[in-house]
């Protein structure tokens, strides 16, 4: 498909990575793992610790909070980037509504990025701090 984004374009979109060069998306972009997952697999649960952050290649996910679905994301769309940063718990249940393919990055590998490239790390934190500030405004 001569229309179809690349991870790099979609990484580009994120607000937490929206200040990062084409090097730093390549690096982040190479670190991201691919998956695919069955419909009515959970890709997060409300409650739980963030481990990693997800984009959406193919398929659909649905956004859950307790018994209501709130959302439904499709491709190129993601969640999951606070996880990167912060410990806090998910706000959300995620479930495959379709077969989906998903890019993920974890904290760990997300952590040797940042050790890197600590000009990226910067640049990263200011804007986590004001997404937080965005959140805790929020909630």
């Amino acid at each position: 498909m001569a229309d179809r984004l690349t991870v790099e374009d979609l990484l580009a979109r994120v607000p937490l990575f929206r200040d990062c060069d084409t090097p730093h998306l390549r690096k982040i972009e190479h670190l991201m793992t691919t998956l695919a997952a069955p419909a009515g697999k959970v890709l997060t649960t409300e409650g739980e610790p963030g481990q990693e952050f997800i984009i959406v290649l193919e398929g659909e996910v649905e956004v859950r909070h307790g018994d209501h679905v709130i959302a439904t994301r499709g491709p190129g769309e993601y969640f999951g980037e606070i996880a990167l940063l912060d410990n806090r718990p998910r706000t959300a249940t995620v479930v495959a509504k379709t077969p989906v393919t998903i890019e993920v990055l974890n904290r760990a590998e997300f952590g040797s990025l940042l050790a890197e490239f600590p000009d990226l790390a910067a640049q990263i934190m200011a804007t986590m701090a004001q997404r937080l500030q965005e959140l805790d405004a929020e909630g």
